[in-house]
């Protein structure tokens, strides 16, 4: 079946979701406590280690398979317009964001600041100057801002409507 990566979260989501209802229902029901001389057959729960191991298995397979798919699709395909595939954008936009970060605290500093001593017996006063330009810097952040949106518009556009090839 055709689907597309945001489509492949879902389904993923949903197999998850699967699994944990199952392994909750088997944390209820795998063991049981009875009283000395209750009838322990009529307090036993339901339970099917057999059945239970092997759906297990088979959502995993699936998951598997899934994420395989994506990852694939992920390292292969090339985003118009951007020149480099999902994975290297998945790579690159977090080294953005750290360096988004860095930049917004570097364009909040003063030009000169007064540095507050917490125990000042002299008379001289410190200041810490930044020993770059501000403007540089702030125009560097609005850029990463700008690229950092382009690839997720970028990867949002690709995640919504490119279909790739899904065997489950």
């Amino acid at each position: 079946m055709k689907v597309t990566s945001a489509q492949a979260a879902k389904i993923m989501r949903k197999y998850d979701d699967e699994m944990r209802g199952i392994l909750e229902i088997e944390g209820q029901s795998n063991s049981f406590v009875a009283s000395v001389g209750e009838d322990i057959e009529s307090v036993r729960p339901v339970y099917d280690y057999t059945g239970t191991q092997a759906k297990l298995v088979e959502l995993e397979d699936k998951i598997r398979v899934i994420k395989h798919a994506l990852n694939v699709f992920n390292s292969t395909y090339v985003v118009a317009g951007l020149g480099i595939t999902i994975d290297q954008i998945l790579v690159l936009m977090p080294q953005l964001s750290r360096r988004r970060d860095k930049l917004r605290e570097m364009k909040s500093v003063l030009p000169k600041a007064r540095v507050e001593h917490m125990r000042n017996t002299s008379n001289i006063i410190d200041y810490r100057y930044a020993n770059y330009d501000i403007a540089a810097v702030e125009k560097d952040y609005d850029e990463i801002c700008d690229r950092l949106a382009k690839l997720q518009t970028a990867l949002d556009t690709v995640n919504n409507t490119v279909e790739f090839d899904l065997d489950i």
